[in-house]
């Protein structure tokens, strides 16, 4: 079936088809969130909404999720369809760095700053612009 033959793409693409027959609660927590970007990646969505993908998983696991969003985030489009948009949520700024293109900075509920990464992890620029967000960067907030 067409729907079984993608399910096992999604799982070789992020290097899990050895697992398909495994129940989902028997893997590690690295495993079950590769799954869960194999899920989302089979429906090859146009925006991507990530909370805290990398969060509770140790920094081998860590590494594995966050090359697999910045792979899924340059893949070439299928012909007529725009590179896909990738949001997500992180308190950590390291990833952050590594991942962005543009950081948007939130407190309580309010938009305090919409920037490109190089702005937004531009100390000068950042301690002008956006205070709040200097202070957090800092690790004071």
């Amino acid at each position: 079936r067409q729907t079984d033959a993608r399910a096992r793409q999604a799982l070789a693409r992020v290097e899990l088809v050895h697992l398909a027959e495994r129940n989902g609660r028997a893997l590690s927590g690295g495993q079950q969130q590769r799954v869960a970007l194999a899920r989302a990646w089979a429906l090859q969505p146009d925006v991507w909404l990530l909370d805290e993908p990398t969060a509770s998983l140790d920094p081998h696991a860590k590494r594995d999720v966050e090359t697999l969003i910045a792979d899924f985030g340059d893949e070439l489009p299928a012909p007529g369809r725009q590179p896909p948009t990738l949001v997500f949520a992180s308190h950590n700024l390291g990833q952050v760095k590594r991942l962005a293109g543009r950081v948007i900075y939130l407190e309580q509920g309010r938009l305090l700053a919409d920037l490109p990464v190089h702005h937004f992890f531009d100390h000068d620029f950042l301690e002008a612009h956006c205070p709040q967000a200097h202070l957090f960067v800092k690790g004071e907030t």
